[in-house]
């Protein structure tokens, strides 16, 4: 296939925030769709007519797809080709670098729309690295280009994309501005697409962990009028993980329950083992920050770090896993080893978000004055002041000072409890 029919395929798909089980729907399995898109299956003319029919493409599109194979053509495809199947491996630098050759084989092609995929690609393998600045740069210039204004699905793609950058970087409030720009996009796209469903994600997300949960719940109810009984499970189990989050977060312990129960029996390891840890390293989380410490927050700890000893992850996620960990063992009590973990834990912070760093040093600074360590904690504290203050989480920053002010207070009242015994004893 000329200009590689697989990349225009996935392409003109994603710009309409469809599944490939959408566009095969009752004629076409997700798989074969897959097939055709990377390259490893040749579609009749049967078969490009009846997928241009559901794309609404022009005939001329269909004339364009089906020129001969020139020699750029099949080295973008293996370049493709290639990249996809180091994503697959979960290899993700050399899926960035096959992704940027793929991309720039494109751009001398001319073919701007295989460029733009290739190119966010790259994006995304950058993000599973944890190189958020990079990705960052490469998300801005594809969000610059006029694809992302001209189509409301590669518009959403990016502005979800960015908005998910800004959150992992602590940024909160522009992660706001970028998931709502999104979500305002993505009301051209058919109901229940991905799409969709993945920039209210973003919204919801940067909006619980910036204290705004009452709006995050007003977004939650949107997004769960997208589903219905056609949707397909695992994304059914996406949105009922994120709901239930913020449940959780509002202190609406029945119904975050409810809905993470209801995830956890929607996905499945054997479908995608990454997912399955996030969704368990988010569950435990959420409990433990609503006090939750009863076996099936344990099991959720558990779990995702078997999942993320299986899929391996990056610094990042290691740290957020252990500082789950560290959560559960000081909420039961055991301070000595909570305060291990934490300090080695931070001693990594600059790896974290700045919301997330924040969290590491506050619970620090609580474990420390737990201990009896009031003036570490007191350095702690301030410092989860400074970084909650930086990432716009402007409850948590409040949660800090009182945490400050009442260790202040307690060493003043006994300063003056004891000058005044002083005073006493010199009177008499």
């Amino acid at each position: 296939m000329g200009n590689g029919f697989g990349e225009k395929l996935r392409a003109e798909r994603l710009e309409r925030g469809l599944t490939q089980a959408e566009l095969g729907r009752d004629l076409y399995s997700p798989s074969y769709i897959s097939l055709l898109e990377t390259g490893r299956r040749e579609p009749t003319a049967e078969v490009i007519e009846e997928l241009a029919r559901r794309l609404e493409l022009a005939p001329k599109a269909l004339e364009a797809w089906s020129q001969p194979v020139s020699v750029s053509d099949a080295e973008y495809v293996l370049a493709g080709l290639y990249a996809r199947q180091a994503w697959d491996l979960r290899d993700y630098p050399l899926a960035a670098s096959h992704a940027s050759t793929a991309a720039q084989i494109a751009l001398e092609a001319k073919n701007t729309s295989a460029w733009w995929n290739m190119t966010y690609m790259q994006a995304e393998c950058l993000m599973k690295q944890g190189q958020l600045k990079e990705c960052q740069q490469i998300i801005q210039h594809l969000l610059e280009h006029p694809m992302a204004t001209e189509s409301a699905g590669l518009g959403v793609r990016a502005r979800q994309m960015l908005a998910a950058v800004c959150h992992g970087q602590g940024q909160l409030a522009t992660a706001v501005e970028h998931a709502k720009e999104a979500v305002r996009l993505s009301e051209q796209l058919p109901k229940g697409s991905t799409l969709i469903i993945g920039a209210h994600r973003a919204l919801i997300g940067a909006l619980a962990e910036s204290g705004r949960l009452d709006e995050a719940w007003t977004y939650c109810q949107a997004m769960n009028n997208q589903m219905d009984d056609h949707s397909m499970s695992q994304l059914a189990g996406e949105v009922a993980w994120v709901v239930g989050n913020v449940a959780f977060m509002r202190h609406d312990y029945v119904e975050g329950i409810k809905h993470h129960e209801r995830a956890a029996k929607l996905l499945s390891p054997a479908n995608d083992i990454e997912l399955w840890a996030r969704f368990n390293k988010a569950s435990a989380a959420v409990r433990l920050s609503s006090g939750i410490v009863e076996p099936e927050t344990l099991s959720a700890i558990e779990r995702a770090e078997l999942a993320l000893s299986i899929v391996g992850g990056n610094k990042t996620d290691q740290l957020e896993v252990a500082f789950i960990r560290a959560r559960w063992l000081y909420l039961t009590g055991d301070i000595p080893a909570a305060i291990t973990k934490l300090r080695e834990i931070h001693a990594d912070r600059d790896v974290l978000a700045r919301h997330t760093a924040g969290e590491v040093a506050f619970l620090l600074g609580k474990a420390l004055k737990a201990a009896g360590e009031n003036t570490d904690a007191l350095v702690h504290l301030e410092e989860a002041q400074r970084d909650f203050t930086a990432a716009g989480a402007a409850d948590r920053v409040q949660q800090a000072m009182d945490s400050v002010l009442e260790i202040r207070l307690a060493e003043r009242r006994a300063a003056s409890g004891h000058g005044g015994s002083a005073q006493s004893s010199r009177a008499s």
